[in-house]
């Protein structure tokens, strides 16, 4: 999809698994802090663009710093 992938394994399964935490936190969490009605929208937000950077690949920030987790082929 994109010319060149620049995240690696072991960082897709790290923003996977971070992902699928800031899904789920709001939802779990008893403390106001995290199921605040801006931290219910937004936790989840992050948790769904970090598990579509690991799934595609490619981080866009990762893109503008200049950072490969990945190894070249």
């Amino acid at each position: 999809m994109f010319k060149s992938a620049n995240v690696g394994s072991v960082d897709r399964i790290i923003r996977f698994i971070a992902g699928a935490i800031l899904i789920i936190l709001p939802f779990i969490s008893s403390s106001a802090l995290l199921s605040g009605p801006v931290m219910a929208w937004l936790l989840p937000i992050i948790g769904v663009i970090l598990i579509a950077t690991a799934f595609l690949r490619f981080c866009p920030i990762y893109k503008i710093l200049g950072v490969k987790t990945c190894k070249s082929a």
